[in-house]
């Protein structure tokens, strides 16, 4: 079978609270970064004097909830957009976590650069941050990004190969039971998966990754 890089999926038994709660806190512990540092450090290397561009590669593509007064298709190469992070609120809970996007380390990404006007920068970041950066769990990273109207130097969010929110290959047996099973606060990781794969498309991008994601969920009557 096809292996995906994807988490690991906690199936089967039922466990007692207590443990479940110990299990939580530690899965918690984990994950957890100061996210103020880390908008300190970002917005020092902003610099103030100029707009902030973030590139989306997901979910910012089709729900951004931050003001930019421009968008253009980008191009980051040296990182590639994959179904790799764990989500134990959002698309999925501690006991059966679900899966979100994130862009990692080699190969190439296209997605939408979006520019925020200077003055309004220190506003939206805070909403950015409160979106994406919570738990501190991606890495801010500046990106050299290709646009049709010449390069810009945008915001990523990254994830590193040491993170512990980093998934691990599943079967493609393993892939189904998530996209069948994980469900959290904001939706299934099946519906996160679907809509990400439509925004691209309406933006003229094809990711073979995503695709045959999508292929694997209509085969198996999920799409």
């Amino acid at each position: 079978m096809a292996a995906f890089q994807t988490s690991m999926v906690h199936t089967g038994r039922r466990r007692h609270p207590y443990h479940l709660t110990r299990m939580t806190s530690a899965l918690s512990a984990l994950h957890l970064r100061d996210p103020q540092p880390l908008l300190d450090a970002t917005l020092h290397a902003w610099g103030g004097h100029v707009d902030l561009w973030v590139f989306g590669y997901a979910s910012l593509i089709w729900r951004p909830e931050f003001e930019a007064c421009e968008q253009r298709p980008a191009t980051v190469h040296g990182w590639h957009r994959a179904l790799a992070m764990r989500s134990r609120v959002n698309r999925g809970t501690p006991e059966f976590p679900g899966l979100v996007f994130a862009l990692m380390r080699g190969g190439s990404c296209r997605g939408m650069a979006y520019r925020i006007e200077q003055p309004r920068v220190a506003d939206e970041m805070r909403r950015l941050w409160l979106r994406e950066m919570p738990t501190g769990v991606y890495d801010p990273t500046w990106l050299a990004c290709r646009t049709p109207a010449g390069p810009v130097r945008a915001l990523g969010f990254t994830l590193g190969h040491t993170s512990p929110a980093r998934c691990t290959e599943l079967s493609e047996a393993e892939m189904i039971g998530v996209l069948r099973r994980a469900h959290g606060r904001f939706g299934s990781t099946l519906e996160y998966l679907l809509e990400t794969a439509s925004s691209l498309r309406r933006c003229g991008i094809h990711d073979r990754h995503v695709e045959r994601l999508v292929a694997l969920a209509h085969r198996h009557g999920l799409a």
